[in-house]
């Protein structure tokens, strides 16, 4: 098996590395980031905390340098994966693409680009530490199954699945994972997009009783978009906040990670594209609004001078 990591950050380099111990994978990985890139070259793909060990990827910047590929895995910030895929599309042209992305709207992109496409969410997450190193901050499963109207099949969703979970990224092949994906898109609403308002850590959030007031609120908008799209979540995203103040209390959700380092931020796949679909549909979102309005009032203000 041949797979392409499209976007090596945090994400990408946790399913790289995982799958690259497998000796029946060839794991390649594209990244527009040089210095990453040459680093992982160099030195291997290096994970710390939870996962403590390196692998060899082959890492590219140019897309015509990988080969045909059988999966690709995209875990590019929600923002660039148009372009992401425009440069890697071709490695695909017999291959079935999965997204482990943050928030909704990713998978119809990938559909426009190349013939099958995964949909998919994952739990563990983490942070780069340097160029070629990244840190496992906290574990977890990762969901996948076909995405209509252009849908891989089940032999593929359950090989990739397969070889995940022997890598060691528990991923559970689904015939309908929509109410997996909501459920982390209604989790990442109220972490993610609250964190970057209050710069907090996400336990550390959680026990300001306004925040996490405001977390439920926001919670239970998302629980009423998933239940008129007709979508059974798979847990309730409200209990997975307080199972993640336990397991990751000083854990920063990567919106403010983005924050802290004033780069554009996906709350247009988050809360954003919550109350848009909301809108669609009929349900008002009034405080998934009010966050994204705020997000993108708070990236604004660093086109300002100090």
């Amino acid at each position: 098996m041949r797979v392409c990591i499209i976007g090596c950050g945090a994400i990408g380099s946790l399913f790289g590395a995982h799958l690259a111990r497998l000796e029946d994978t060839e794991v390649w990985a594209y990244d527009v980031n040089r210095e990453h890139v040459d680093a992982i070259n160099a030195n291997g793909l290096r994970l710390t905390g939870l996962a403590d060990f390196s692998t060899r990827v082959r890492a590219r910047s140019d897309a015509k340098e990988i080969p045909p590929c059988d999966f690709g895995i995209i875990a590019a910030k929600t923002l660039h994966t148009r372009p992401a895929i425009e440069a890697t599309a071709h490695i695909f042209r017999d291959g079935a693409v999965c997204s482990v992305q943050n928030g909704v709207g990713n998978e119809e992109i990938l559909a426009e680009y190349v013939p099958r496409v995964i949909l998919g969410t994952t739990f563990p997450a983490g942070h780069v530490v340097a160029a070629g190193v990244v840190n496992m901050d906290t574990g977890g499963k990762t969901w996948i199954g076909p995405f209509e109207p252009r849908p891989a099949s089940m032999d593929e969703v359950r090989s990739l699945a397969q070889a995940l979970t022997r890598g060691g990224m528990e991923t559970l092949a689904m015939e309908d994972a929509r109410g997996a994906m909501w459920t982390k898109v209604i989790f990442n609403c109220a972490s993610n997009g609250l964190a970057a308002l209050t710069r907090l850590p996400h336990g550390v959030m959680c026990d300001q009783p306004g925040a996490r007031r405001l977390m439920r609120e926001v919670v239970n908008e998302g629980k009423a978009v998933a239940a008129r799209l007709g979508v059974t979540l798979d847990s309730d995203p409200d209990k997975l906040v307080d199972f993640g103040r336990e397991k990751a209390y000083y854990h920063k959700p990567s919106m403010l990670q983005d924050v802290l380092a004033r780069r554009p931020t996906e709350i247009d796949a988050l809360n954003a594209g919550v109350a848009r679909i909301g809108r669609e549909i009929g349900v008002p979102c009034p405080l998934n609004e009010a966050v994204a309005d705020l997000v993108k009032a708070l990236e604004f203000s660093w086109t300002l001078k100090d």
